[in-house]
């Protein structure tokens, strides 16, 4: 069984680590598992790159930005510009000797000017089965990644509240359309990493009638593993006598990413438990156009981009609390990476977060958007006694996300989808 995996690049975004790891997790298995990316920035096992060379990457970057100046009439304000993709231009990749050869065709994130609905087509029209990781909502609905409290999605979107001048036959409608036309013929078989998100994907139209396997994107567990706290803090230049929060996100500025929910629980705890305010302490990493270390009530230590993944496996080892306020995500790899170090993560009851933190063991889960309720469950967290130590913690993540566990699954959607057999578009 050969398979290969298609995601825009190999680095940069939750996206391409899952990706990564469902392709190493398969290698480890057996399986002669490849990936095929636009963007290469790592040199992987079997991993294959469209194109190289001066004139590639132009062509690329000029697909990217075509994508975002034929939105912009469409554009309902400058901050949700990358929140909707309409995946009108894309590469041709079905005739790569990589894809040709493959028995499966495993797809993940493909926006940004990799694939359009017309490379799609292309590639479905090899009839060979296809497996698709969702790792957000843009694979069934009119174009946006999140879709918030719409549920337009259901039946075939329209009035998209993204979009400058929503009407029922806005862009999304139109897009909604191409998918449900292309995608009633192919021989899909959806996985989503939370079931969270595999509610939504099974309430949409598009993919009513496929089957949709819930699967956890694995982790590496000797890699993401216990380390000596005293040592990370050392060697990270981290007091060692405060108890550390630790924030990041790929851009902690992003809206969604909760920034204000954070802000503000810090200063409930802050204002309402003076006592504590010497004993806390904040690590920050993360992309950001501006300055942090100022805007938060507690001692804050900048630690911008971390590419590097065995600093972050320090930075969760030096740390007491991961804290997510994210507004909406799947099933972020921070909180998965958490856990296997031991380290418990406190966040909003949103998206597949329930699905990965058990309440007052190895977490905390506070009320949507209620700064209030986070502040609780930072404090909770931090200074009561916890039940669960940090190998129980790590062993309950084990128990959920192994790599190992998750390539036998993924292995039993190939084979059904292979006894499925090959379903041409015409």
């Amino acid at each position: 069984m050969k398979v290969v995996h298609i995601n825009k690049g190999d680095a940069g975004g939750g996206a391409s680590v899952a990706a990564l790891r469902i392709h190493r997790s398969l290698l480890r298995a057996g399986v002669d598992s490849h990936i095929l990316v636009q963007e290469q920035r790592r040199n992987e096992e079997n991993e294959h790159v469209v194109g190289t060379g001066f004139i590639y990457k132009m062509k690329c970057l000029w697909r990217f930005l075509w994508e975002r100046i034929s939105f912009l009439p469409n554009e309902k304000e400058k901050a949700l510009r990358f929140a909707f993709s309409p995946a009108n231009t894309g590469l041709s990749i079905a005739s790569l000797p990589v894809i040709q050869e493959a028995d499966i065709i495993h797809l993940h994130w493909i926006n940004q000017g990799y694939l359009s609905i017309a490379s799609l087509e292309e590639l479905f029209s090899l009839g060979k089965p296809i497996v698709w990781t969702l790792h957000d909502m843009w694979p069934f609905t009119g174009g946006c990644h999140y879709a918030g409290n719409c549920l337009e999605f259901n039946e075939k979107c329209g009035f998209c509240p993204l979009l400058k001048n929503p009407s029922i036959n806005d862009i999304s409608a139109k897009i909604y359309q191409k998918k449900k036309k292309l995608f009633s013929k192919a021989n899909l078989n959806i996985v989503t990493c939370s079931r969270w998100l595999g509610s939504l994907a099974k309430s949409s139209s598009l993919f009513r009638n496929s089957p949709i396997y819930s699967i956890p994107n694995p982790i590496d567990t000797k890699f993401y593993t216990i380390l000596d706290r005293a040592k990370c803090r050392e060697e990270l230049g981290l007091p060692q006598n405060k108890s550390l929060l630790l924030f990041g996100a790929a851009n902690i500025l992003d809206t969604r990413k909760g920034f204000r929910y954070l802000y503000e629980a810090l200063t409930i705890l802050s204002d309402s438990f003076p006592s504590i305010s010497s004993k806390i302490e904040l690590v920050v990493f993360g992309k950001s156009k501006e300055s942090v270390e100022h805007q938060f009530p507690f001692k804050t230590h900048s630690m911008q981009f971390v590419s590097d993944p065995a600093t972050l496996v320090k930075l969760y080892n030096a740390c007491n609390l991961f804290i997510l306020p994210s507004l909406q995500d799947n099933l972020p790899n921070t909180v998965v990476e958490c856990l296997c170090c031991g380290t418990p993560v406190a966040g909003f009851r949103i998206g597949g977060v329930p699905e990965m933190i058990d309440h007052n063991i190895s977490g905390y889960l506070a009320e949507i958007k209620n700064s209030l309720s986070l502040a609780n469950g930072i404090n909770t967290v931090l200074f009561t006694e916890n039940k669960n130590k940090r190998e129980d913690i790590r062993e309950s993540a084990i128990k959920k996300f192994d790599e190992r566990l998750i390539a036998e699954k993924y292995i039993e959607v190939y084979e059904s989808a292979m006894k499925n057999g090959t379903k041409k578009i015409r």
